[in-house]
């Protein structure tokens, strides 16, 4: 059967505040799922949030046949289709507070962080800006899924600042990006795969301010009706300084297509191969959503030796050979990967990689890797890194192999290496 969500969700305005500038949307109906935490004092961050989310919903509700095709059909064009919609849909919001605000001096400078979380069959698509957060809780592991889009959190992945040092920087609340305060804003999209038994934590800086991260698989532990009343009274005992807003959505069922989810295999094989393990899992769930799946018979040539490539195959199921004129030289098992080449130049393919059984592989485009690239510089630099940290091992590997069959040669010749 699909997948079926129980959504919770709870606010406070805390013990501080006079006014509760946070706001929410849970929508089954729709699939949307969405906090934004106001700012402007004054200058009516309560009535930015709202507005926010109202128009960020009817954005989406009339154009919910994006959502409905991804679900049904999630092909390359239908992912990138759904993850622009939600990337529109903040963008929508954020003009009509800017024009809000500019036909009213009493709005100027209001603005809000906003998460928007559209799911779509066993896909959600999140849309993020600000320091408001969202994390997927798996298996007892809970991973962020939001980068905060602050001062100190940039000069953290920058390497500027310690994670010690921003938790008392005077900084640490000041936004390199909202809705609204200006006519347009970067939007962070992220596609993830969803499982029976995932959670998502969607929650204001009034929440995640008092919890660390590595509390929350224990907090959520169970899942209790009242867990998402229980994580706002727990951030008022430790303090209440902010408004206080908490959307958890529990997952349950199978998917309709796959009634063994591959996701977490992904993940694992992902992770195994030296190029990505270095990755964050939000950077990792990058890569995955540019992936492709493939199913590949016995006895069918994978990749074909000397012809054009630029995929990298990774092995989720299956083993394949490794052929070359014609000549089966070695296999690769299940997690193993082959192609990466592929990913920096049109270099032919060296050899032919044949399915020794039915086999199933998650394909990387190198024009997909290319993109995501360019949009995330810190994720180029650890790959770039990785690549070439490969690279050596394999020069080493190769040199000292060179130099075991140089003696081998030697000493079958009878001659003495030349040395100085």
């Amino acid at each position: 059967m699909p997948l079926s969500v129980s959504p919770q969700a709870a606010t406070h305005v805390g013990r501080k505040r006079k006014r509760n500038e946070d706001s929410h949307l849970a929508d089954p109906d729709l699939g949307l799922y969405i906090v934004a935490d106001g700012m402007g004092g004054q200058a009516a961050g309560d009535v930015a949030s709202r507005r926010a989310v109202d128009v960020a919903r009817a954005y989406v509700a009339d154009r919910l046949d994006v959502l409905t095709r991804f679900a049904e059909h999630p092909s390359q064009e239908n992912r990138v289709a759904a993850q622009e919609l939600v990337a529109a849909a903040i963008q929508a919001a954020c003009a009509d507070l800017w024009a809000m605000a500019e036909n009213d001096p009493k709005l100027r400078g209001m603005g809000t962080t906003m998460v928007l979380f559209a799911v779509a069959g066993d896909r959600g698509v999140v849309g993020h800006v600000g320091d408001s957060r969202a994390y997927l809780l798996r298996q007892g592991v809970a991973n962020r899924l939001t980068e905060d889009h602050t001062i100190v959190a940039a000069s953290i992945k920058n390497g500027t600042m310690t994670k010690e040092q921003a938790k008392v920087s005077a900084l640490r609340s000041v936004l390199t990006r909202a809705v609204g305060t200006q006519e347009s804003v970067q939007v962070d999209t992220l596609l993830v795969e969803i499982m029976p038994g995932d959670l998502f934590l969607i929650c204001s800086d009034g929440l995640y301010g008092y919890i660390e991260d590595e509390e929350v698989p224990a907090l959520c532990a169970g899942v209790p009706e009242n867990l998402a009343e229980a994580l706002v009274d727990l951030a008022n005992e430790r303090g209440g300084r902010d408004n206080i807003t908490a959307l958890v959505l529990s997952f349950h069922g199978a998917t309709a297509e796959e009634p063994e989810p591959e996701a977490l295999t992904k993940h694992e094989a992902l992770r195994g191969i030296p190029l990505f393990m270095h990755l964050t899992y939000r950077e990792q769930a990058e890569i995955l959503a540019i992936s492709d799946v493939r199913s590949h018979p016995i006895g069918a040539a994978i990749v074909t030796e000397g012809e054009p490539g630029e995929d990298l195959y990774v092995i989720l199921r299956g083993r394949v050979a490794v052929e070359k004129d014609n000549v089966a030289i070695t296999s690769i098992m299940t997690g193993g990967y082959f192609g990466e080449m592929g990913l920096v130049d049109d270099s032919r393919r060296s050899a032919t990689v044949r399915a020794l059984e039915p086999v199933r592989t998650m394909v990387i485009t190198r024009t997909d890797m290319m993109n995501v690239m360019r949009r995330e510089p810190v994720l180029a630099v650890k790959l770039l890194w990785s690549f070439v940290q490969g690279l050596s091992q394999r020069l080493r590997t190769v040199n000292t192999e060179l130099s075991e069959a140089r003696a081998e040669l030697f000493e079958a010749q009878g001659v003495t290496p030349y040395t100085s």
